[in-house]
C-alpha cells in the first residue's frame, strides 16, 4: 500500500474531521490575502479618489474661468491703456481720456499675443454736442474687439459686440431720458441711426453715455485713424501680479501707460486663488483621512493575521491529536502487518499537506474578493493583478501546506511511534 493511497483513506474515512482542518485553514489564508488585497485595495481607490478629486477641481476651475468672463462681461473691461501724457485725476474727473494715440496699437498688442490680456478694444470717447437733444453727451466709438490667439484654434467670444454704422447703442438712464427703446430711431448730428440695443443700468457713467461705430466717432470728431484709450481685460490668477502688465505693455507701446480697475481684478485674483486653496485644502483632508483608515486597517490586519494562523495550526494539531487517538487500533494493525513507522507519519503529514493546499486556494480566492469588497474596488474593472501580489499569492499556496504540516508533526510523530503490541493488548 502506498502512502498516497492511505493518506486518501485516512481523509475519506474522517471526513469531518478533513472538513474542519480545511476550513481552519482557508480562514488563515482568506485573513492573510484579505488583509493584503484590502490594503492594496485601498491605496487603489485612494489614487482614483484624488484623481477623480483633482479632475473635479479642474473642471470647477474651468468653470469659474468661464463664470468670470461672464461676470467681467457685465462688469466691464478691468485694464485701460492710455497715452503716457495722460493725467489719471483729469481721467478720472472728465470721465474719459484727453490724449490720443494711433488706431493700429490695438493690433500691435493684439500681433504679441500677450498672455494675460484678452478682449483688446480700442476707443474714442468724449464729450460732445448732441444738437438735436440741445444737451452734451458722453460719446464712445469704438470697433470689434482685436482677436488675441493664444494657440487656441477659435477667438475668445467678444465683451462687448461692435457698433455698425448707422446704429447706436445708448445707457439705461440716457435712453430713459431720450423715452426711446431698442430698434427706435434717433438723429446725432444729422444723422439717423437705428437703437441696436439699451444696455441695463451698470450704476456708472454708461447709463449716460452712446456708443457709435469707430468710424462715425473720429468723423464726428475730427480725430481720423486715433484713438484716446484701448480696453483690455487682464487676467491675474495671483493679486500679488497686479501692476506686471505695464512693463509688459510699455515694452511693446513706448509711450503708454496702463490703467488698472485693481478692485475688478483682485477681487477675480483672490476668487479664484480662494477657490484653487479651497480644492487643495479637500484633497489634502482627502488624503490624510485615507492615511489614517489605511493605518487602522493595517494595525488591524497585523494583529488579526498572525492571530488566525496561530488559531489554524493550533486547531489542526488538535484534530490530528483526536484523529490519532481514534485511529489508534488501526494504527496497531498497520504496524502489525508490517507497515513502517516512517510510512504511517508520512500518510498523516501527506493528508495534512493536501488540508493546507486545498484550504490555501479557497482562501486565497475567498481573501481576494473580500479584500476588494472592503476597499470598495471591483476586481472585474481593474483586475485582480492590481489587487494581489505575486508574493502573496505564493506565500499563500505555499504556507498553507507548510503551516498545516508543522501543525501535523507533532501528532504524525505520536502516531508512528506507537507499539503495536501494546496497543493491541490494550484494545
Amino acid at each position: 500500500m502506498s502512502v498516497f493511497r492511505l493518506s486518501l483513506r485516512e481523509i475519506t474515512h474522517r471526513k469531518l474531521s478533513f472538513m474542519l482542518g480545511l476550513l481552519s485553514i482557508m480562514i488563515a489564508v482568506g485573513v492573510l490575502v484579505g488583509a493584503v488585497t484590502m490594503l492594496n485595495g485601498h491605496d487603489l481607490r485612494t489614487e482614483q479618489v484624488i484623481a477623480q478629486k483633482e479632475a473635479e477641481t479642474r473642471e470647477e476651475m474651468a468653470r469659474m474661468e468661464d463664470d468670470y468672463r461672464r461676470i467681467m462681461k457685465d462688469m466691464g473691461y478691468n485694464v485701460l491703456i492710455l497715452h503716457e501724457n495722460q493725467d489719471i485725476d483729469e481721467l478720472e474727473q472728465l470721465g474719459y481720456p484727453t490724449h490720443y494715440m494711433p488706431e493700429d496699437y490695438a493690433q500691435r498688442l493684439a500681433d504679441e499675443k500677450i498672455s494675460t490680456l484678452n478682449h483688446l478694444l480700442p476707443l474714442l470717447q468724449e464729450r460732445v454736442n448732441w444738437p438735436e437733444r440741445g444737451s452734451e453727451v458722453l460719446l464712445t466709438g469704438v470697433r470689434g474687439q482685436v482677436p488675441i490667439f493664444h494657440g487656441m484654434k477659435h477667438e475668445r467670444p467678444p465683451i462687448m459686440d461692435p457698433v455698425d454704422p448707422g446704429e447706436i447703442k445708448l445707457g439705461y438712464d440716457l435712453a430713459r431720458s431720450m423715452e426711446v427703446g431698442e430698434d427706435d430711431t434717433v438723429t446725432m448730428r444729422g444723422t439717423e441711426l437705428l437703437v441696436r440695443e439699451v444696455y441695463n443700468r451698470r450704476g456708472t457713467q454708461d447709463d449716460l453715455t452712446a456708443w457709435v461705430s469707430l468710424a462715425q466717432a473720429q468723423e464726428w470728431m475730427g480725430r481720423p485713424e486715433q484713438i484716446n484709450g484701448i480696453l483690455a481685460l487682464e487676467c491675474i490668477c495671483d493679486p500679488g501680479d497686479l501692476g506686471a502688465i505695464q512693463q509688459t505693455v510699455r515694452a511693446i507701446l513706448p509711450d503708454t501707460q496702463t490703467y488698472e480697475f485693481a478692485s475688478l481684478i483682485q477681487a477675480r485674483g483672490l476668487a479664484r486663488q480662494r477657490a484653487a486653496e479651497a480644492h487643495e485644502t479637500a484633497i489634502e483632508q482627502e488624503m490624510l483621512y485615507r492615511a489614517s483608515l489605511r493605518e487602522e486597517r493595517r494595525a488591524f490586519a497585523s494583529i488579526l493575521v498572525p492571530v488566525a494562523a496561530i488559531g489554524a495550526a493550533a486547531w489542526v494539531m488538535f484534530l490530528m491529536m483526536g484523529n490519532v487517538r481514534e485511529r489508534r487500533s488501526e494504527i496497531g494493525i498497520l504496524r502489525a502487518i508490517g507497515v513502517r513507522a516512517g510510512m504511517i507519519q508520512r500518510a498523516f503529514l501527506l493528508k495534512a499537506v493536501l488540508m493546507g493546499l486545498l484550504g490555501g486556494i479557497i482562501g486565497l480566492m475567498a481573501g481576494v474578493f473580500i479584500g476588494a469588497w472592503l476597499s470598495e474596488i471591483a476586481p472585474g474593472i481593474q483586475g485582480f493583478g492590481a489587487l494581489v501580489e505575486a508574493r502573496v499569492m505564493v506565500a499563500a499556496l505555499a504556507g498553507a501546506p507548510v503551516l498545516a504540516a508543522l501543525a501535523s508533526w507533532l501528532p504524525a510523530s505520536l502516531a508512528a511511534r506507537q507499539d503495536p503490541a501494546i496497543v493491541l493488548q490494550e484494545e
